[in-house]
């Protein structure tokens, strides 16, 4: 049973304009608070039927934080009893959520959510692209469980190794897969085409077979607005052509899309969300959490805090003749706690059984590369050289999204603007120079060695997370 607590902002009563759902009132029980009413919802597209509190007395025993891009306030509470509850029903059945890429940027930072929301949550990463710690563990992922207060269990494995990934299945029941791991540098994949075909598709097949293997059929996948190709109008929403792809990288995440969408037409019990991320930025609020890769660097603003802290000399813009606002390319960029709520959001829409959806995550604005950089200065106070370079092969002059489909059927809208993202990233980056190098991670990540998941010494090799 799962159980929310749910107010508007002045506590008025009102149910979640959010989840508007079907309910019934049940009868109080006499150690109820005053004024506290109980409606059980009918959730047909779930096992676990909901329990909603509304209408909370003034001195509520129950924890309220703001929902994600809803006025609503409320919270899932798992696995504990209240007094407002006490003798009407016991809490329990967290649904379980497989999470590959778990220790990567998006990955790590979705994970935070996930814990937030009452999920259980079962991770893998192969470390191609995180950090690992001591024993296998992910210090991404050390840090989510302390800023969280909550547990998850974690597997070192690669999606390419189908048998470990079949024992993992076989050990619990799982209800929803996001699929986050995944080859992302758009450069490479223009060097190594068969590697990138290799590790993202064929990882994405076994990981289907698998879920089909054990009756889970709920995923919400991990693609990319590079699918729309150069785009033939601006803001670009989720309607717009796709196919016309300039780089490698991007077909992977096209052809994935295609597939996913045709098992959904021939196979009725799968549901699937593609979400179209644009480009993140920022870190978690907190300090603690951020993007620290093991490979080269593909993402521009770990450069540009690389020459901040004097790491490097200068910035290398790629491209400084697109027929923009200062020559330099325009993108989409949105905080990645964003992105993070995005896929909650994203995991109660597939409670309404939609068979295959797609939806733009970013913001709704493009920044140029120099609108970044001012405003990354403007934030941190401190200078960055540049040079203009050539353009880099495969890239796209500008591209942002239309969002509007997500706002109005997840119920999800960006929060942060980019000089949040900017000053987010920076306080990560002062807090951790080493990233999570130095860390010494601690036990109480539940790390899983018996199922004898993936060989991390393989891992440059092998696939990274996003």
């Amino acid at each position: 049973l799962r159980v929310l607590d749910l107010a508007r902002a002045a506590l008025n009563g009102y149910v979640c304009t959010r989840c508007k759902p079907t309910y019934w009132v049940l009868s109080r029980a006499s150690r109820e608070p005053r004024g506290t009413q109980l409606l059980w919802v009918n959730n047909t597209g779930t096992h676990y039927p909901e329990l909603k509190l509304t209408r909370l007395p003034s001195a509520s025993p129950f924890p309220v934080v703001p929902c994600h891009g809803c006025t609503t306030l409320h919270r899932f509470l798992f696995n504990r009893t209240s007094d407002a509850t006490k003798g009407v029903v016991k809490m329990s059945g967290a649904r379980t959520v497989f999470v590959t890429g778990a220790a990567g940027f998006i990955g790590s930072h979705t994970v935070i959510e996930l814990l937030k929301a009452g999920y259980r949550v079962i991770g893998i990463d192969n470390f191609a692209n995180a950090v690992p710690g001591e024993n296998g563990q992910a210090a991404s992922l050390e840090r989510a469980q302390e800023l969280t207060g909550r547990t998850m269990e974690f597997y070192p494995c690669d999606l390419l190794e189908k048998s470990s990934l079949e024992r993992i299945f076989d050990k619990y029941k799982i209800d929803f897969v996001i699929h986050f791991a995944a080859m992302k540098a758009v450069g490479e994949s223009m060097q190594k085409p068969l590697f990138y075909y290799k590790n993202n598709i064929v990882s994405t097949i076994n990981l289907l077979e698998v879920m089909k293997e054990h009756g889970v059929y709920s995923m919400v996948f991990s693609s990319s607005c590079v699918v729309y190709g150069n785009p033939q109008y601006l803001p670009i929403d989720e309607a717009h052509p796709t196919g016309n792809v300039t780089n490698v990288y991007g077909r992977t995440k096209y052809a994935i899309e295609q597939m996913l969408e045709d098992i959904c037409k021939a196979e009725k019990q799968w549901n699937i969300i593609a979400l179209r991320y644009f480009n993140p930025l920022g870190a978690h609020p907190s300090g603690k959490i951020g993007e620290d890769p093991i490979r080269a660097f593909t993402n521009l603003m770990p450069v540009i805090g690389e020459v901040a802290v004097g790491k490097r000399s200068e910035l290398a813009v790629l491209g400084g003749d697109y027929d923009t606002e200062d020559g330099t390319s325009v993108r989409d960029f949105i905080h990645v706690m964003d992105l993070a709520t995005g896929h909650v959001a994203a995991l109660e829409r597939l409670e309404q059984n939609p068979r295959y959806k797609v939806y733009n995550l970013g913001t709704g604005k493009g920044y140029t590369v120099l609108q970044l950089i001012d405003a990354f200065e403007k934030v941190t106070g401190k200078k960055i050289p540049y040079k203009i370079h050539d353009r880099r092969l495969g890239d796209i002059p500008a591209i942002w999204g239309d969002c509007s489909l997500a706002e109005k059927e997840l119920r999800w809208k960006a929060q942060h603007g980019i000089e949040r993202m900017c000053e987010d990233f920076w306080r990560w980056l002062t807090s951790n120079p080493a990233g999570y190098r130095t860390d010494n991670p601690r036990t109480s990540l539940k790390i899983n060695t018996e199922i004898g998941c993936g060989d991390s010494s393989l891992a440059p090799e092998l696939d990274c997370d996003k």
